[in-house]
C-alpha cells in the first residue's frame, strides 16, 4: 500500500511593520485601533485614500498584514489610552474592548524613547539604541520590512548643530534600513547633518507635516482664487486646539515650525504671500478636537471688496490616522519596488512636502494617481509570491 503524498506546507502571508514615533499618543492609538477595526470588518475605511479604486492593483500591503510597534517617552498603555479617547468621543464607544488584543500586542512592541531628562547618552549612542530596537522588531516579528512614521508632538526648530529628537529617530530609521515618514512639522531628515545619510541610504522617505485640516482647505481655495483671477488682499487664520499638540504648539518656536507649511501653500498657489498671519491657541478643554477659522479678504470685478470665511471643526487624530495608514502602505510598497530618495508624489498628504511638486490639491492628487501606476508595475510578481 503506497503512502499518500504529503501536501505542501502553505507559505505564510508576509507581514509588514509600522514603527511609530510617539507610539502612545492620540494619533498612534487611533491608527492601531482603526487598523484593527477595519481588518475585523467593524468599520469601513472612511478617509483612506489608498482604498480608492486607483490603488486596487498597486500591490499595497493589506491592512491585515500590518504589525505595529514604536518608541515613546510615555508609559500609559495603549488600551488605557484608547479608553480615554473613546471617553472623549475620538474612538467609537466599545471599540477599545473590541480590539483590546490588537492594542495589547502593539503595546508590547513599544520601547522607551528619548532623550529623557538626565539621559547622558551621546547622539551616536541614542541613534544606535533606537536602530537596534527597530531591527529587533523586524527580526523578532518575522517582518518583510518596516517603515518608521513620526507622529510625535511638534518640537521647536533646532538651534545650532545639535540633533533634535526627531532627527535622532530619523537617523535610526535609515540606519535600520527602514524608510522614514515625517507626519509632523519637526525637523526629522531636514537637519543638514542628515542630508548625506538620506542621499546615500538608498531608501525612500516622505514628509513633512500631515495636511489634515486648515491647510487642506487652503490647498483647494488658493488655486480657486488664482484660477478665477480674484485678487486676495489678506488671509488670516486662527487655530484652537488642545491635547498634546496644543500644549506643544503653545511654544512660539514650535508654532513657527507648524505655520511655515501653512504659509508656503498660499505663496505657491497665489504667487505671493497675502497680508495676515496664522495664530495657534492652546485650549486644553478641547482635548483632541480642534477648530480652524480663516478670514479671506479679496477683490472682485471693478474692485468690489468681498470676504470668504471658513470654519473647520474636527478631531485631529481621526483626520490623521487614515493618512498615516495610507503612507505606511505606500512607502512600504515603494521600498519593495526599489524606489529611493524623496517621494515628491506623496505631496498630497503634506503641508511641506519633500522634493519638487505642485501645491494645489487637485494637481497633487493627479501626481498621486501617477504614483499608483509606478507601484502597480511588478505587482503581479508579488502576487505570485504570496
Amino acid at each position: 500500500m503506497s503512502a499518500e503524498p504529503s501536501l505542501p506546507t502553505p507559505t505564510p502571508a508576509p507581514r509588514y511593520g509600522v514603527w511609530l514615533i510617539g507610539a502612545r499618543g492620540s494619533v498612534a492609538t487611533t491608527v492601531v485601533a482603526g487598523c484593527a477595526a477595519m481588518t475585523a470588518g467593524l468599520h469601513p475605511p472612511t478617509g483612506m485614500v489608498t482604498e480608492h479604486p486607483v490603488f486596487a492593483d498597486s500591490g499595497l500591503p493589506p491592512l491585515s498584514s500590518l504589525v505595529f510597534g514604536g518608541h515613546d517617552t510615555m508609559d500609559c498603555p495603549l488600551p488605557k489610552r484608547a479608553e480615554a479617547l473613546a471617553a472623549g468621543g475620538v474612538l467609537p464607544p466599545g471599540l477599545p474592548s473590541a480590539v483590546a488584543a490588537e492594542l495589547d500586542a502593539a503595546d508590547r512592541e513599544i520601547r522607551p524613547g528619548g532623550p529623557a531628562t538626565g539621559d547622558t547618552r551621546s547622539e551616536e549612542e541614542l541613534i544606535a539604541a533606537f536602530a537596534a530596537d527597530i531591527r529587533d522588531f523586524v527580526t523578532r516579528c518575522g517582518l518583510e520590512r518596516a517603515v518608521v512614521v513620526n507622529v510625535a508632538s511638534t518640537e521647536p526648530a533646532p538651534v545650532g548643530s545639535e540633533l533634535p529628537a526627531s532627527s535622532l529617530y530619523a537617523a535610526a530609521a535609515l540606519r535600520a534600513g527602514c524608510p522614514y515618514v515625517n507626519f509632523t512639522p519637526s525637523t526629522g531628515l531636514h537637519h543638514p547633518a542628515l542630508a548625506p545619510l538620506a542621499e546615500t541610504s538608498g531608501l525612500p522617505y516622505a514628509g513633512r507635516d500631515g495636511k489634515t485640516g486648515q491647510t487642506l482647505l487652503r490647498s483647494v481655495l488658493g488655486p480657486m482664487f488664482a484660477q478665477r483671477a480674484l485678487t486676495v488682499r489678506a488671509w488670516s487664520g486662527t487655530n484652537l486646539l488642545g491635547g498634546g499638540d496644543g500644549a506643544a504648539l503653545a511654544d512660539p518656536a514650535a508654532a513657527a515650525a507648524k505655520n511655515a507649511g501653512k504659509e508656503r501653500v498660499l505663496v505657491d498657489t497665489l504667487g505671493a504671500a497675502p497680508e495676515g498671519e496664522v495664530h495657534i491657541d492652546d485650549v486644553p478643554a478641547l482635548g483632541d478636537w480642534k477648530t480652524a477659522w480663516d478670514h479671506i479678504a479679496f477683490d472682485g470685478f471693478l474692485g468690489s471688496r468681498m470676504i470668504l470665511q471658513t470654519i473647520w471643526q474636527g478631531c485631529d487624530s481621526a483626520l490623521a490616522a487614515p493618512l498615516v495608514l495610507d503612507l505606511a502602505r505606500l512607502v512600504t510598497r515603494a521600498q519593495e519596488r526599489g524606489l529611493s530618495g524623496p517621494l515628491s508624489e506623496l505631496g498630497f498628504y503634506f503641508k511641506d512636502p519633500v522634493g519638487d511638486g505642485p501645491s494645489s490639491l487637485a494637481e497633487q492628487y493627479t501626481e498621486l494617481g501617477r504614483f499608483a501606476e509606478r507601484l502597480r508595475d511588478g505587482a503581479e510578481d508579488r502576487g505570485a509570491r504570496q
